[in-house]
């Protein structure tokens, strides 16, 4: 996991900075695995929030101030009891290890000075708060974890408290040097990275694979695959990264894919080439907002899980359908042979002899060659060229029919996939509004009965361009044509990534010649919007909106052009300011 030891080294850090000899002025248990901490000092009011969830456990610092319930739970109330005005003496981790300690001094019931200690443990699934005395025995805890629950340590007021020796084989990376780095990696029957992550505490495998990836070692490749000089050279790189750790010197930093968070950490990663790496002031910023963003992204793909799978389906058996389709469109090349065989036994079948079964002619619509056209021998030449005939007009029909079915089926095929792409860019539960009303109006879903009709506050995406041009991007179909047809003026200029579904893209030019970076940042959100967003290089089409035209009954999203220019990008929008979405 990301929330790794080296992130927790630099919250101790950040939380020592600011939360040191400040004051608990308020204790809240808004949620039955979280606290939120008030604490008020020299450097003003902060709350801290405290997670043990299974899913999600993180600390960070916040500006957000979360409800809670009427009725404080058991936990809040001890606190609130022992340490409520109490003074941070100290955070701490203990090694390197996903804890944190923060030591609280406040006054018992007789007035005297004591110390209790809050132990924040991150371990996933296992992540805990107890809360402990002086002498290291539990008063109580967030969660409690009986011998039922756990065989390796009990989490129960009166218990002491320990840290698990689960992992008694890992070794703490901030008291080793180059050397004793290299021999403790050396000889794992395993990968680089995995060697790394399994044989020091608090490593991930993503800090493992940026140390890799610095050394110019696949992360992927054997140990027994290094050389000594690479051994070396890898065991130096990461004695570095410790070195910046035990002096503070960290760089906490988001990267993106386009939008989306992708991962965090607290020192630069560099193996992350085709994506962006947002460099970031606090560790705290960066949890809350990786947090709040990836469970945006996780919400609305769960919300959208019931739409792509109708999409999906129905997507599926439109291009069975087509295959078949095409298959059959295939077999009616014959229809044009069965017509020469016709035409043929009328011209020279007059000569044949009752019972004939081929007859042997020059086929005049090639070269005069000669050609064999097998015979029913019951019937007559001209009942002959008849059945030939027949078969040619059956076949024709067939290639007429199944050449609207194909257009039809290909038509829906390219609507469908517009709409998976319209799912795939949708950033809220009103973007999957207009989506679900357009499947409802083309029969994929069927219309309910009754029931007020939901209204959509769903709108296009609206970037500024370098040079301050408003650029407009629909965020699926209806918006495409709202987009070309209603905001869009004649002069204004259209653009769309190249035979494949994506966005319609919009810039106001303000009756402007454009400078050329705006059309380069016009393309690179059609290509970022489009199927193709994860290529490397887009082919986009762009002309001014007045030479754009919609077919009547047309889908939604549907335009014919016949002229257009043409650019080839890459679609990086990291750089672009989106103003609304």
């Amino acid at each position: 996991m990301a929330l790794d030891g080296i992130v927790i080294s630099n919250l101790v850090y950040e939380l020592n900075q600011t939360l040191k000899n400040s004051r608990i002025s308020k204790i809240a248990q808004p949620e039955a695995d979280e606290l939120l901490l008030t604490c008020k000092g020299q450097n003003g009011q902060h709350r801290l929030l405290l997670s043990a969830s299974a899913s999600l456990p993180f600390v960070y610092l916040t500006q957000e101030n979360k409800p809670s319930p009427l009725t404080a739970p058991t936990f809040c109330m001890v606190l609130r009891k022992h340490i409520a005005n109490g003074k941070i003496l100290e955070i701490t981790q203990p090694h390197m290890e996903r804890i944190i300690h923060i030591r609280v001094e406040h006054l018992n019931e007789l007035g005297d000075l004591c110390e209790k200690t809050l132990i924040i443990e991150l371990m996933g699934k296992h992540s805990n708060i107890i809360f402990c005395n002086e002498k290291g025995m539990i008063i109580d805890s967030i969660k409690h974890v009986s011998s039922a629950m756990s065989s390796v340590r009990e989490v129960l007021p009166g218990r002491d408290y320990f840290i698990p020796s689960t992992q008694e084989d890992k070794k703490n990376p901030l008291v080793m040097d180059k050397i004793q780095v290299m021999e403790a990696l050396s000889g794992k029957p395993v990968s680089v990275a995995k060697a790394i992550y399994t044989t020091f505490t608090g490593i991930s495998p993503l800090i493992a694979q940026e140390v890799a990836y610095r050394a110019g070692i696949d992360g992927d490749a054997p140990v027994a695959s290094l050389s000594e000089e690479q051994l070396l050279h890898l065991s130096n790189l990461f004695c570095f990264v410790m070195e910046d750790i035990k002096e503070g010197v960290f760089q906490p930093v988001i990267v993106r894919n386009g939008r989306e968070p992708v991962d965090f950490s607290s020192i630069p990663l560099t193996q992350y080439q085709d994506m962006e790496v947002e460099n970031v002031d606090s560790i705290s910023s960066v949890l809350e907002n990786f947090y709040a963003e990836k469970n945006q992204y996780t919400r609305i793909r769960q919300k959208s899980v019931d739409l792509r799978k109708i999409v999906s389906t129905a997507l599926d058996r439109n291009q069975k359908k087509y295959q078949l389709q095409m298959k059959q469109l295939k077999d009616t090349e014959k229809k044009e042979k069965y017509k020469v065989y016709g035409e043929l036994i009328q011209a020279y079948g007059y000569g044949l002899p009752e019972g004939a079964t081929v007859l042997e002619a020059e086929n005049y619509y090639d070269n005069n060659k000669m050609i064999s056209i097998p015979l029913d021998k019951d019937l007559t030449p001209l009942e002959n060229a008849k059945k030939y005939f027949d078969r040619y007009g059956k076949l024709k029909r067939t290639y007429e029919a199944l050449s609207e079915l194909i257009l039809e089926t290909k038509n829906e095929i390219e609507h469908l996939e517009s709409i998976q792409n319209s799912l795939d860019i949708a950033v809220s539960a009103d973007d999957l509004v207009q989506i679900k009303e357009e499947l409802v109006e083309f029969g994929f879903i069927k219309k309910g009965h009754g029931g007020k009709k939901v209204r959509s506050k769903s709108k296009p995406f609206h970037y500024i361009s370098s040079d301050g041009y408003d650029i407009y991007v629909g965020k699926n179909n209806y918006q495409n044509d709202e987009l070309t047809f209603k905001v869009a003026t004649g002069n204004d200029w259209w653009f769309h990534a190249k035979g494949m579904p994506g966005s319609h893209v919009i810039v106001k030019s303000r009756n402007e010649e454009l400078p050329d970076r705006v059309f380069e940042e016009a393309g690179m959100l059609a290509g970022y919007y489009s199927k193709g967003r994860d290529s490397d290089k887009i082919e986009i089409d762009y002309l001014q909106k007045k030479n754009i035209k919609k077919p009547n009954g047309s889908a939604p999203g549907f335009v014919v052009y016949y002229t257009n220019f043409s650019l080839t990008i890459h679609p990086d929008i990291s750089h672009l300011q989106l103003i609304e979405s």
